[in-house]
C-alpha cells in the first residue's frame, strides 16, 4: 500500500479517519474498520452532494442520512463534528460513554443530525424505505416544497437480513426513486468472509426488485463517489443502489481486509502505523488540521443558502396555499389539529356486542377525520384488522396521495416502515394479528427506542379467534410487549374503551401504542360506567362491592373482562370488585393512592382472569392471589367451546372466588 496527503479533499478524508480510530481506541471498544473504509463516501455526501444545514438539524425538506451499518457510527460521529452539527470534539473523545451523545450505536433524540436509531442489522435501510415514502406523500399532498432525498449506507449484515429483503421489495414496487443505498461490499463480517455465508449476486437480486443498480468496484475516488451519486439522483422512477467495495481498515497495514477490523480496536501500535500510513504524526490524538475544519464547516454555509432557498418558495407557497402550508409546518412540528379529539364515538350497552376490531374501525374513520396525517395499512389483512381508512385511497406507484398501504405479508417490513413514515412525522400503523407481532418485534423495540409514537394495530388477540387454532391464538405475546420499556399496550375490554384507547395512543407523543383487539364479538359496557381517563390511569373500577370495601377482587383485561362481571353476577352475597386493566403500563405509573384506591392491599383475595401468559401477574394478585388463564398453546375450535375447554369461564371463576373467601 501506498499514500499520499497532497490535497485538502484527503486532508479532510483522513480527518474523518483518524477521528473514528482514535475515539474507538480511547473508549478500547467499537468498530474501526468501516469509519476508516467509507470516509470518502461520508466526505462527498455531506459536503457535496446533501442539502443540509447544521445549524438547523431539523429543517424539513433536508436531505436524510439513515446509517444502517449503525455499528460504524464514529463514521456518522465524525461527520456530524466536522460539518458543524451541535457535537463537540470532547464529545468525539467521549464515544461509548455513559450520558454521551457518542453511544456506541446512533441514537435518535438524542444527538442533533441522527435521523434514526440504527444498529439491529437490516432496520436502517428498511426504515430509510419509510423515509422515502414519506418524502412521496408529502410531495404528493403538498408538492415540490418537499422534494428531498434519502440517503443510506447499508453493510453486508444489513443485505443479509429479512427485513431488508422486505422493505427493498416494497421500495421497488413504489418505484421510491429518491431513496439512493450504498451497499459496502467488503467481503468481511464479524465473524468470517462473507463468502463463508453469502455467494448470490445482492445487485441482480435487487435488480428483480426494481432498483437501478450501480457497481463502482473498489473505486472509491471522490471523483467516481460524487458522479454515480448525482447519476442516481437523476432516475426518478426506480430507488438506486449503488455497490462499494471497500476495505475495511483501510491504511492498518496489519487488519486491513480482516474481520479483526470489524468489531474491535485497532490496538495502539495498529493506530500509529495507520496514521503513519496516511501521512500523519502518529502521537496527536484527535487531532484536527485547521485547514481541514474550516473546509468541512463551509457545509454550515451552505447548508443555511440552501434553507434560505427553500424558505423564499415556502414563503410563495404559503401566499397561494395557507391552508397547504399550515398542514404542512403542523406535521413537520409534530403537532395535532386543534380540538381534534372531542367527540369520540359512543356505544350503548343496547347495542348488539362488538369486536374491538370493528370498534377500533371506527375510531380510525373518526380520527382519520380530523388527523390529515394520519396513515397506516396492514400486512395483507385490511379486511381482517378493520384497518382502511373509507374513502382515503391506495398508496400506489405514481400516485402517492392516498392514506392506505398495502404492505402485503411483509410483518417485519412494515414495522420499519412505519417507523420510517413517523420519522418524517406522519402518524402512521401497522396492523396484523397479534400472534405475528413476533415477526416484526425488532421494528417495535426500535419505536419504543426512538421515542416515536407509531401505532401496532394487533387484531385476533387470544384463544377467542377460534378455529384457526394455536398456531394464530396469541399466549406469551401480551407478556412480552408488556416488557418492553416505554411501550403502552392497550387491550380494550369493549368498543368504549376502544375509542378512548386510540385517542390516548393519539394523544401520545413520545411513546407507541400497541393494540390487542378482539376478533369476537364483546358485549357492550356502560359508558358511564368507564372514567374518561380510564386508559391514562390504566385500570379503574368498573363494579364495586356493596359499601366498596371488596372480599374479592376480580380483575380481567379485554375480552376476559365482560367473563369477570358474569362471574359476579354469579357471587350473590361476596363482596366482589370487578376492575378492567386497559393498559398494565400505565397503571403501574399511576401513583400510589390511585393504585392502592382500585387495588386495595388489604384485599388479598385477588383473580386475574385473561387468555394468555400469567407472566406479569403476580404483581396485581400477590403470592395469594389466583389467575384464569393458558398455561399451554391453544386448541382449534369454535371460540366458546376453546374458552370452556381451558377452564375460562364465569362459572370457573365464581368456583375459584368462592374457594379464596372461603379459605
Amino acid at each position: 500500500m501506498t499514500a499520499t496527503n497532497t490535497s485538502l479533499d484527503e486532508l479532510c478524508v483522513d480527518t474523518i479517519r483518524t477521528l473514528s480510530m482514535d475515539a474507538v481506541q480511547k473508549a478500547n471498544s467499537g468498530h474501526p474498520g468501516t469509519p476508516m473504509a467509507l470516509a470518502p463516501l461520508a466526505y462527498v455526501l455531506y459536503t457535496r452532494i446533501m442539502r443540509h444545514n447544521p445549524k438547523n438539524p431539523d429543517w424539513i425538506n433536508r436531505d436524510r442520512f439513515i446509517l444502517s451499518a449503525g455499528h460504524a457510527s464514529m463514521l456518522l460521529y465524525s461527520m456530524l463534528y466536522l460539518t458543524g452539527y451541535p457535537l463537540t470534539l470532547e464529545d468525539i473523545e467521549n464515544f461509548r460513554q455513559v450520558g454521551s451523545p457518542t453511544a456506541g450505536h446512533p441514537e435518535r433524540k438524542y444527538t442533533p443530525g441522527i435521523e434514526a436509531t440504527t444498529g439491529p442489522l437490516g432496520q436502517g435501510i428498511s426504515m430509510s424505505v419509510g423515509v422515502a415514502l414519506g418524502e412521496r406523500m408529502l410531495n404528493a399532498r403538498f408538492g415540490d416544497v418537499v422534494d428531498h432525498y434519502t440517503f443510506t449506507i447499508a453493510s453486508d449484515g444489513d443485505i443479509q437480513e429479512g427485513v431488508a429483503s422486505e422493505a427493498s421489495s416494497f421500495a421497488g414496487h413504489l418505484g421510491l426513486g429518491r431513496l439512493i443505498a450504498f451497499y459496502d461490499d467488503n467481503h468481511i463480517q464479524l465473524a468470517s468472509p462473507v463468502s463463508t455465508v453469502m455467494s448470490e449476486d445482492v445487485g441482480k437480486r435487487y435488480e428483480a426488485y426494481g432498483w437501478h443498480v450501480q457497481n463502482i468496484g473498489e473505486d472509491l475516488s471522490i471523483e467516481t463517489l460524487e458522479r454515480v451519486t448525482r447519476e442516481a439522483m437523476e432516475v426518478e422512477d426506480r430507488p438506486s443502489l449503488i455497490i462499494v467495495q471497500s476495505h475495511i481498515g483501510y491504511g492498518a497495514p496489519n487488519k486491513q481486509d480482516t474481520s479483526s477490523a470489524h468489531g474491535s480496536p485497532l490496538g495502539e501500535d495498529e493506530v500509529r502505523a495507520a496514521k503513519e500510513f496516511y501521512g500523519w504524526d502518529p502521537d496527536k490524538h484527535f487531532y484536527v488540521p485547521e485547514e481541514a475544519l474550516e473546509h468541512f464547516r463551509r457545509t454550515c454555509e451552505r447548508g443555511t443558502e440552501f434553507e434560505a432557498e427553500w424558505q423564499e418558495r415556502f414563503d410563495a407557497y404559503k401566499d397561494s396555499e395557507p391552508e397547504k402550508a399550515a398542514e404542512l409546518e403542523m406535521i413537520d412540528g409534530e403537532r395535532m389539529p386543534d380540538g381534534w379529539d372531542t367527540d369520540l364515538p359512543s356505544f350503548s350497552p343496547d347495542d348488539k356486542p362488538i369486536a374491538t376490531r370493528k370498534a377500533s374501525e371506527a375510531a380510525i374513520q373518526w380520527a382519520a377525520a380530523r388527523v390529515p396525517h394520519l396513515i397506516g395499512g396492514s400486512a395483507d389483512l385490511s379486511t381482517s384488522t378493520n384497518t382502511d381508512i373509507d374513502g382515503a385511497g391506495d398508496v400506489e406507484r405514481d400516485h402517492y396521495d392516498g392514506r392506505n398501504l398495502r404492505f402485503g405479508v411483509r410483518e417485519h417490513g412494515m414495522g420499519a416502515i412505519v417507523n420510517g413514515l413517523g420519522l418524517h412525522g406522519f402518524r402512521a400503523y401497522g396492523a396484523t394479528f397479534l400472534t405475528f407481532s413476533d415477526y416484526m418485534r425488532g421494528a417495535i423495540r426500535l419505536s419504543a427506542l426512538m421515542k416515536l409514537p407509531s401505532i401496532w394495530i394487533f387484531t385476533h388477540d387470544s384463544i377467542g379467534l377460534g378455529e384457526d387454532g394455536p398456531t394464530h391464538q396469541p399466549i406469551e405475546q401480551l407478556a412480552a410487549l408488556r416488557a418492553m420499556p416505554r411501550l403502552n399496550v392497550l387491550r380494550p375490554a369493549d368498543a368504549n374503551e376502544t375509542q378512548l384507547a386510540w385517542r390516548f395512543a393519539l394523544r401520545s407523543s413520545e411513546n407507541p401504542s400497541a393494540f390487542a383487539l378482539s376478533r369476537q364479538n364483546l358485549p357492550i359496557l356502560d359508558p358511564d360506567a368507564i372514567p374518561d381517563d380510564a386508559i391514562e390511569k390504566g385500570a379503574y373500577v368498573l363494579r364495586d362491592a356493596e359499601g366498596g370495601e371488596p372480599e374479592l377482587i376480580l380483575i380481567g383485561t379485554g375480552s376476559e373482562v365482560s367473563l369477570c362481571l358474569e362471574a359476579a353476577d354469579k357471587l350473590d352475597g361476596v363482596g366482589v370488585r370487578v376492575v378492567s386493566m386497559p393498559c398494565m403500563d400505565t397503571f403501574t405509573k399511576a401513583d400510589e393512592a390511585y393504585r392502592e384506591s382500585v387495588l386495595p392491599s388489604a384485599c388479598r383475595a385477588r383473580i386475574a382472569v385473561e387468555a394468555a401468559s400469567p407472566l406479569g401477574w403476580d404483581k396485581w394478585i400477590g403470592e395469594q392471589g389466583r389467575f384464569v388463564g393458558m398455561e399451554t398453546f391453544g386448541e382449534s375450535g369454535p371460540a366458546k367451546d376453546v374458552y370452556e375447554h381451558f377452564g375460562i369461564t364465569a362459572e370457573r371463576i365464581a368456583e375459584l372466588g368462592r374457594e379464596m373467601i372461603k379459605s
